[in-house]
């Protein structure tokens, strides 16, 4: 009998599987400058890019148990990726119903990456280590932001921005045929009989199920909503906020992205390590009141303030509006039913993606009626406020007599 990889090997796979995952939300954004610059589109419409991405994920992410139980989580993860390079590649084509098309293939693809990754971490994770390995493994979505955001824009410089698309797509196909290795010994709990009896509105509406029935997981999940929020629009609009607002070349702005991702990384480690001791609910509120002061001072923020500042402005809303996840994503594990995990994160990636629909959709509205991105950065601060109001909420409802 194959022996089980150890929970590190398991770790680092889905970090890769995050870092290509991200691909299908950012390249398109960091590139719309020198898209605009061709197709005549708005860059600012680089929103409705992301909120197409999270309709594709919204309509594939309740299916993930399903896919789970009948394929495994290496094999969801392989597939997700195909899907997703296929989607990214679509891109290049540069008609804008391509764009449109290359958003929801690449956030179908994206949708059951979260899911599979929690319900393979999940049983081989020890307790008092679970914050910091899931948070280890979330490293993987800026690390991801990080490369796309430093190698999309230097490749679009030198050969063109389809050159940024396709190295990419192709990142997520190498991603996908890394993981085969361990289909094996991973995939052992699959059921391929279950495809016999197929049931996917069912088991759709059961993961669903769990936010109407778990208070908890509610909670967690309207603080995700928030704080994603801030997170995508932050990493989708930042680029194109310091070219049109600052007068930044587009290589300079994607590397202060890269800087803020990097910031993601450090986060997303250093509050795991933190919330394994304090308890996460209390790291989780501190970091929706950094996220609202660390988005307010962006919506301050304009031309002439110096570089150095904003620096310091992407690593903090690195360091916040990126670095929770972990320790969410850890905690609604730790919550979840047993052998729901899956389910459970699904149900909460289903809300993300809904919100994530509207959210960059409004805040391109806010920029094209108002001429500025000072609104929408306002957004993100009263967003991080009411994720760190729903998790108050909670805690006192788990510390009240």
């Amino acid at each position: 009998m194959m022996n089980s990889p150890s929970v590190w090997v398991v770790m680092l796979a889905l970090l890769g599987t995050h870092m290509a995952g991200m691909g299908a939300f950012l390249t398109v954004p960091v590139l719309a400058p020198a898209i605009g610059a061709e197709t005549g589109l708005s860059p600012s419409l680089a929103g409705v890019h992301t909120a197409l991405t999270y309709g594709g994920a919204l309509l594939s992410g309740p299916f993930a148990q399903g896919l789970l139980r009948r394929h495994g989580g290496v094999r969801v993860c392989q597939g997700a990726l195909v899907v997703i390079a296929l989607g990214i590649g679509l891109a290049a084509l540069g008609h804008p119903l391509a764009l449109a098309l290359s958003a929801l293939l690449a956030g179908m693809g994206h949708g059951p990456i979260t899911p599979a990754g929690s319900h393979l971490l999940a049983p081989r994770v020890p307790p008092q280590r679970r914050s910091l390995i899931f948070g280890l493994k979330q490293c993987g979505v800026p690390a991801g932001a990080m490369l796309v955001a430093a190698l999309a824009p230097a490749l679009g410089g030198l050969f063109g921005w389809r050159a940024g698309v396709l190295a990419m797509a192709g990142f997520a196909l190498l991603l996908a045929l890394a993981l085969q290795p361990l289909r094996a010994a991973l995939d052992a709990d699959r059921a391929p009989a279950a495809a016999a009896r197929p049931r996917p509105w069912e088991e759709a509406r059961q993961s669903l199920g769990l936010l109407r029935g778990r208070g908890a997981i509610r909670a967690l999940t309207i603080a995700s909503c928030c704080y994603g929020t801030a997170q995508f629009c932050f990493s989708s609009f930042f680029v194109v906020w310091q070219v049109e607002v600052r007068g930044v070349a587009l290589e300079a702005a994607g590397l202060q992205l890269a800087l803020a991702q990097a910031g993601g990384v450090a986060g997303r480690v250093l509050w795991a390590v933190i919330a394994d001791r304090l308890g996460p609910l209390r790291v989780l509120f501190a970091l929706g009141l950094a996220i609202m002061l660390a988005s307010a001072l962006l919506a301050l923020a304009g031309p002439g303030w110096p570089g150095a500042a904003i620096s310091l402005l992407a690593l903090a809303m690195g360091a916040s509006a990126i670095g929770w996840n972990g320790v969410l994503l850890g905690e609604v594990a730790r919550i979840a039913p047993p052998g729901r995990v899956g389910a459970a994160t699904a149900a909460l990636g289903f809300a993300f993606a809904a919100t994530m629909v509207a959210m960059p959709v409004l805040f391109s509205a806010m920029v094209l009626a108002s001429g500025g991105y000072a609104l929408g950065f306002a957004l993100c601060a009263a967003a991080g406020g009411m994720g760190a109001l729903s998790l108050a909420r909670l805690r006192l409802r788990r510390e009240g007599p």
